[in-house]
């Protein structure tokens, strides 16, 4: 049985606007795919007679299977703001791997793509007409989920407990915000720090730097979010920049605004 999941913002900006434009829904994967998958979503759009919307996500260290009519491909993690236009009428299904999960399907170091998306049959027994032709054509979004389960088991890899170390390091980069250098990573962890950057760039896609950063700029836009703080200097500091301007840099490159322009946006919101 598919099973419908939350949906929290998933690292998409201004959801609660989208959703008067869009429809999301994530689905968790089979017991068999946990390993490799984290869940499925979708997204479907009738805006025939109104004005394209432009959608903007957050970059996010995971690797993607977007089915989308004449672009199905698989996308490494992004390194700055994605923006996707809708138009018209239509519908995307997507597989969203675990940090690492997809790996074991492809076998070639993630960050060997240098930011080109990946054709289907180089990873899975099916190309991209035929992935589309199935999926696309199903009649719910349920059935979508049951098709691509069984594309991806007839495709799917051997164990591999190297996935669940990724995993392991990438919740402590999250959770543990005093954590603003690889270095200090390393140290907790009792890994070489070169040891961890070959793992990362084989399996992530990315260096663990950029996790570092990724997730440090986005706990700093929840805290701009929460008020806690408009100092940009001490804040930068406190996420381990020496300079100011680069730390406003990082900010707009991963959330699309400086964070001057976030807090205005929020507020214009509430309505200050």
């Amino acid at each position: 049985m598919v099973q419908r999941t939350g949906i929290p913002s998933m690292g998409i900006l201004n959801l609660q606007g989208g959703e008067q434009n869009f429809r999301l829904m994530r689905y968790s994967p089979a017991e068999t795919l946990k390993p490799f998958v984290l869940h499925y979503w979708t997204v479907s759009w009738d805006l025939k007679g109104l004005p394209p919307y432009d959608q903007h996500v957050v970059p996010n260290p995971c690797v993607n299977l977007v089915v989308e009519r004449n672009r199905t491909a698989i996308y490494g993690p992004a390194k700055e703001k994605f923006s996707s236009r809708l138009s018209g009428k239509g519908c995307v299904f997507g597989v969203k791997f675990r940090p690492g999960g997809f790996y074991p399907f492809y076998r070639q170091p993630v960050s060997g793509w240098n930011g080109s998306p990946l054709p289907i049959h180089q990873a899975l027994n099916i190309n991209s007409d035929q992935l589309e032709a199935l999926i696309l054509h199903q009649t719910s979004e349920e059935h979508m989920v049951t098709e691509m389960e069984r594309i991806l088991i007839n495709s799917m890899p051997g164990p591999d407990g190297m996935i669940e170390r990724i995993h392991s390091i990438i919740e402590q980069i999250k959770h543990d915000r005093s954590l603003t250098k690889v270095d200090e990573l390393c140290e907790t962890l009792s890994m070489n720090k070169r040891t961890l950057q070959r793992l990362f760039e084989q399996y992530v896609g990315v260096s663990p730097k950029w996790v570092i950063q990724l997730y440090r700029l986005q706990n700093a836009a929840e805290r701009l979010e929460a008020a806690l703080t408009a100092d940009w200097a001490g804040l930068s500091a406190e996420l381990g920049y020496y300079d100011q301007s680069h730390f406003i840099k990082d900010f707009r490159t991963v959330i699309g605004q400086t964070p001057e322009e976030y807090v205005m946006g929020l507020q214009r919101k509430e309505g200050h």
